[in-house]
Formats: C-alpha cells, sequence, structure tokens
C-alpha cells in the first residue's frame, strides 16, 4: 500500500465519531495532566491503560498517544506561568518562559508555545509517514539476532543519554531487567524468582510496576509540592496577540526546533527531554545577542517547545515500525499494543493497516483539537492551577488502587503498586531515573526471546550476533556507547578530585 492510499485509509478510520471521541478524551486528558506539575505523561497512561482494557484497540491507543502528545502542549502552561514544567520536556521552557511571564508577556509566550508545537507535531507527522514505511521494509529482514542487538541499543542509549548519571541508568535498566525476568518461564515452565508467591508466577503486572513508579512515587514526592500566585493572572485572548517581531524570531527557530526534534524523538534512548534541551542550546549558539535568553527570549520557547512535540511524534517511529520503543512511555505505549493483541513491528502495516494509518492520521486531528483548546480555553487551565494539591492527590491515589485492582481483580496487585511505589520513592529520592527500569522491565522478555531464538537457530553458537552484518554494526555502536560514557565519567570524576584538591589550603 503506498502512502496516498494508506492515509486515504487512515481518514476513514480516524474520521469514525467513536474515534474522534476517544482522540478527544485523549488530548483533553493530556493537556489536564501535562498543566499539573508532578503528575506527567507516563503517570497518566499507567492510569488510563487499564480503563482502555474494554475499549476496541485502535480507540485505546488513540486515547493514550492522545493523552502523550497532550501533556506535551500542556506542560508549558505551568511553566510559563509557575515557573514549574507540568512535564520534564517543558523544564527548558521557564528558563524563558517565566521571565516573559514576569514582564506581563504571558499570554504571547502561551500563545507562541502553542503555535510552535503545532508546527512542530505537523511537521513530525510528516517525517513519520516519510520513515515509517521504509523502516518498516527494512525490518522485515531482520532476524532474532538484529532484534536482540537493536533492543540492547535501546537499552544502552536509554541508560546512558538520559539525563543524570549514566551509572545509576544502568543500574536501573539491570533492576528492571530482574523485575522482568519473575514469573513463570516461557519455554521451560519453571517458575522463577517468585518466592512460592502463586501471584508472582504469572510475572509483575506492567501496570503495577507503571503506576507504583510514576504514579505512587510521584505523588508521595509532591507532598511537600510548593508553589507561587502567578497563577492568578488574568489571560485574555487581546493579551496574547503576538508582535511582528516575535513572530519574526520564532520562525527559523520553530523549524530549526522541529529538525532536532524529529531527529532526536526517533533515536533510541533521547526522547522529547533531551531534545528540547539540545534545541534551547542551539539558539543559544547561533543567536546574535546569546545574553537575552534567560531574561524572556522568545526563541527559547518556541523553539524548545516545537522540538519536543516534533520528538513525541517521531519517537513512533521505531515503536510502530520495529516495534522497539525508544523511551518509558514509548515501552508503556509498546505494552498497551500488546495488551490489546497487537504485535507492533514491520507486519503491524500490512497485518493491520486499518490501525497503524487510522494512528497516524488520528495524531494530525488531535494535534488541530490541542491548539483549539489551547488557545480559546487557556483561562480554564490557568484556574485549575488554583486547585489544592491536598483535594487533587488523594483522589488520584484512588483511581490507581481501582485501576490497577482492575485489571486481574486482585489485591495482591494493589500491595505491589504500594511496595514498588515506595521503591520509586526513595529512588526518585537517591537521584536515580525511573524511567530506565521501565524500559528494561517491558524489553527484559523480549531480549530473553530473541536471545534464546537467535542462539536455537545456531545451535549455540554467539558467534551468529557478529556474523550478521546489521546485528554486528549495531553491537559495535553500543560498546561505542558504553566506552564513551566509561571515558566521561572518568574524564568527570578527575576533573572533580582536581578541583577538590584546589580547595584544601597549603
Amino acid at each position: 500500500m503506498d502512502i496516498a492510499s494508506g492515509l486515504m485509509l487512515g481518514l476513514q478510520t480516524a474520521l469514525q465519531p467513536e474515534i474522534l471521541l476517544y482522540c478527544f478524551i485523549g488530548v483533553f486528558l493530556g493537556t489536564l495532566i501535562g498543566v499539573l506539575p508532578g503528575i506527567g505523561a507516563l503517570a497518566a497512561i499507567s492510569l488510563l491503560l487499564p480503563i482502555t482494557f474494554n475499549l476496541e484497540p485502535t480507540a485505546a491507543i488513540v486515547m493514550l498517544a492522545g493523552v502523550y502528545y497532550g501533556a506535551q502542549y500542556g506542560g508549558s502552561t505551568a511553566a510559563i506561568l509557575l515557573n514549574l514544567p507540568g512535564t520534564p520536556s517543558s523544564a527548558v521552557t521557564c528558563l524563558d518562559g517565566y521571565p516573559m511571564a514576569k514582564q506581563g508577556r504571558a499570554g504571547v509566550a502561551l500563545f507562541m508555545v502553542t503555535i510552535a508545537s503545532f508546527v512542530g507535531s505537523m511537521l513530525g507527522i510528516a517525517v513519520l509517514v516519510a520513515f515509517a514505511p521504509g523502516i518498516a521494509e527494512i525490518g522485515l529482514r531482520f532476524g532474532a539476532a538484529e532484534y536482540f542487538s537493536l533492543m540492547l541499543l535501546g537499552l544502552v542509549a536509554a541508560s546512558t543519554l538520559s539525563v543524570g548519571s549514566p551509572i545509576k541508568g544502568l543500574a536501573m535498566v539491570m533492576l528492571g531487567l530482574l523485575l522482568g525476568t519473575v514469573g513463570t518461564d516461557i519455554n521451560s515452565g519453571v517458575p522463577r524468582f517468585d518466592f512460592d508467591i502463586p501471584e508472582l508466577m504469572d510475572a509483575i503486572s506492567l501496570v503495577a510496576v507503571a503506576m507504583a513508579i510514576f504514579g505512587v512515587a510521584e505523588l508521595i514526592a509532591s507532598i511537600n509540592f510548593k508553589r507561587d500566585g502567578t497563577a492568578k493572572s488574568i489571560i485574555t485572548l487581546r493579551s496574547m496577540v503576538p508582535t511582528r517581531q516575535d513572530l519574526k524570531q520564532s520562525a527559523l527557530p520553530m523549524l530549526r526546533g522541529t529538525g532536532i526534534g524529529s531527529f532526536l524523538g526517533a533515536l533510541p534512548g533521547t526522547g522529547p527531554t533531551i531534545a528540547s534541551f539540545m534545541s534551547y542550546a542551539v539558539e543559544k549558539r547561533v543567536a546574535k545577542d546569546p545574553s537575552r535568553f534567560g531574561k524572556g527570549a522568545i526563541e527559547g520557547v518556541t523553539a524548545p517547545e516545537a522540538s519536543n512535540n516534533a520528538a513525541a511524534q517521531t519517537a513512533f517511529v521505531p515503536t510502530l515500525s520495529l516495534g522497539i520503543p525508544g523511551d518509558a512511555v514509548m515501552a508503556l505505549m509498546l505494552g498497551a499494543l500488546i495488551i490489546h493483541g497487537i504485535q507492533p513491528g514491520p507486519m503491524l502495516m500490512t497485518e493491520q493497516p486499518e490501525l497503524f494509518w487510522g494512528l497516524i492520521v488520528s495524531f494530525a486531528i488531535g494535534n488541530i483539537m490541542l491548539v483549539i483548546l489551547n488557545l480559546p480555553l487557556v483561562g480554564i487551565w490557568v484556574s485549575i492551577l488554583r486547585i489544592p494539591y491536598h483535594v487533587l492527590y488523594p483522589a488520584i491515589l484512588v483511581f490507581i488502587c481501582l485501576g490497577v485492582y482492575s485489571v486481574n481483580n486482585n489485591v495482591f496487585d494493589i500491595y505491589m503498586t504500594a511496595g514498588l511505589g515506595v521503591m520509586g520513592y526513595l529512588l526518585l529520592k537517591l537521584r536515580f531515573e525511573a524511567a530506565p527500569l521501565l524500559l528494561g522491565f517491558v524489553l527484559g522478555p523480549m531480549m530473553e526471546e530473541n536471545l534464546r531464538r537467535a542462539l536455537l537457530l545456531s545451535r549455540g553458537d554467539p558467534g551468529t550476533f557478529i556474523e550478521r552484518p546489521i546485528s554486528a554494526v549495531v553491537l559495535a555502536l553500543c560498546a561505542a556507547l558504553l566506552l564513551w560514557t566509561l571515558y566521561t565519567a572518568l574524564k568527570r570524576g578527575m576533573k572533580r578530585r582536581e578541583q577538590e584538591q584546589d580547595r584544601i589550603p597549603e
């Protein structure tokens, strides 16, 4: 099927009233979650995952995807008005968005961010349409060895390129892989790490892990959350009109941000957060007067927002075309697809074209809905920021318990969520990122399956991984990434020691 026929098929699917309704619900909830600091798209998707079990697969995935890219739009509202990012990828928007709000230009910042998000998303969708079919065609030539190597690259990249310490990232990947081994072995039927607890024989629930480390842990961390009163600002449609200079200064940064986001979003281990920070750094470097940044430069909000929204769309390229998630949100989306009986990968496009193309077209429709939601209704989002957290968060905790229980109708899953939630909070306090853990948990069983299959086909010869050209190149990339991480960690350690020695008085 060519791209034009695929888009026509997708249009027929996405314009069905049921799909439109769930697309709207997804982007509305995504914006709401993005506006509220401390919750995030991951926690929201984890919360909604059990609710989608009774939905038709296309409607369910369209809604969950809407939550993801909707949160990218909403995340900037709190960043501009409160100096608190609603999502990690909006953190860089605080640097210039909040100074703009203090200068009385909050309305202009919100308007330009919405336009930048729309431009980034739509161009990101164009990249998705252009490259996903080609990558899926290449993916058809992949065997078990190539899939294992690619998944390994995804895990290594996620742990070493993520924000924070690479060593801690690797530790979290290992913890995720360990949690993924719990349960009955698929090949031999031998129970593993079940500690004679019957509930663990069916493995740890993905929903319980996701809700615990992203939902419960974030809620515990938000108990001491403080905010200031900037949200009391009144935003009118008149105050949102940008000047000609604002539009002129934003045009090229939006395009550059989109390019950076589209490229980084499709790579494993990067995602919208790294894309937005990198885009900001590029704008500061190419600016004629870099001293304007951090004081309310319009490029400082438009480029990162275009970048993170483009990355959110192109992140679906490896997930849909190869079945390999690049970050934790995509890992959760992959889990959602599998729960609904859909196997992501090269065959998805040929076996379920309605779902694949319907999902892509729904992205474009969802982004148009988001512009409508974010511009005229900005006053509603500002008023939501005034809801006291001591009222909001207990209600979310109740929804978490209901969601976890509804998956298997088992109270044990609630205990498991509570235990993992406390563990997630402790890891958060110790500055361990939770995203690599989830990626390891989702990819671990799939990696094990492909590793075993590749060894069975080669009659136990591990040389099969380096004899096959694609697998060998990907493994070489993994080794290069690990060596680079080790080198930078050693260099950083030596620099720190030198600084400490300089401080010691002679």
